[in-house]
C-alpha cells in the first residue's frame, strides 16, 4: 500500500464515520429501526462485492463461452458475441487463435503468433502482397509442419505471415477448402472432413 492508497482509505473511513454519525443522531429515537436498516445495507453492500468478485465465474455461467464440438467428422463452432467465429488451431503443438475469414485466400498469422510458434519474422522474406482493409501489406510464404483442429491434423500446411500490422490472425479459404463442407446453420459454424 503506497502513501495515495492509505490516504484514500483514510478519506473514506472519516467519511463513513461522519455518515454513520449522522444517522444515528438523526435516529437515535428509533434506535431499533435505524439498525435494522444498517443490516440491511450492510447485507446489500456485501453482496454487492460479492458479485463484483465472483463476476467472473457468474459470467462464465451465465454467458456461453466459444467452445468447438466434435463428433462424425464434423467441427460445429457457436458464433461468438461479436458475431464472428474463432477457432484455435494446434500449430507445429503450440495453440494460436484465428478469426474465420472467408473473404482471405489463406491462413494468415501475425508477427506475434509466428513468433510463438517459432518462426523468426524478422528473418522472412516479404515477397508477397495482400490486399486489406487497411491497404496493401506485404507477406511471406510459410510452410507449417502440422495444423491440428480438435481431432483432425494436417502437415505441411501452407500460410502467410503478415509484415503490416494484423491483430488477429486470419484463418481464410487455404485452409477452409480442406473441409468436404463449410455451413452456417443456427449460429453454428459446421465444418465436415
Amino acid at each position: 500500500m503506497n502513501s495515495d492508497d492509505i490516504g484514500q482509505l483514510v478519506y473514506l473511513i472519516a467519511l463513513l464515520a461522519a455518515v454513520g454519525t449522522w444517522v444515528f443522531v438523526q435516529n437515535r429515537q428509533s434506535l431499533g429501526k435505524t439498525v435494522q436498516q444498517l443490516m440491511i445495507w450492510g447485507l446489500i453492500f456485501l453482496g454487492v462485492i460479492a458479485a463484483y468478485g465472483l463476476w467472473g465465474d457468474i459470467r462464465s455461467t451465465v454467458v456461453p463461452q466459444q467452445a468447438v464440438h466434435s463428433y462424425g467428422g464434423q467441427i460445429s463452432v457457436p458464433r461468438a458475441r461479436d458475431g464472428h467465429y474463432y477457432l484455435t488451431l494446434q500449430i507445429n503443438g503450440d495453440p494460436v487463435d484465428f478469426l474465420v475469414d472467408t473473404g482471405a485466400s489463406d491462413m494468415v498469422l501475425n508477427a506475434e503468433d509466428a513468433r510463438r510458434i517459432g518462426i523468426d519474422p524478422a528473418s522472412l522474406a516479404y515477397l508477397g502482397r495482400a490486399m486489406t482493409a487497411n491497404g496493401e501489406v506485404r507477406t511471406a510464404r510459410v510452410k507449417l509442419d502440422s495444423v491440428a483442429l480438435g481431432p483432425i491434423t494436417d502437415r505441411n500446411v501452407s500460410a502467410w505471415v503478415n509484415e503490416g500490422a494484423l491483430e488477429q490472425s486470419l484463418l481464410g479459404m487455404g485452409y477452409l477448402q480442406r473441409f468436404s463442407g463449410i455451413e452456417i446453420r443456427n449460429n453454428e459454424l459446421i465444418l465436415t472432413r
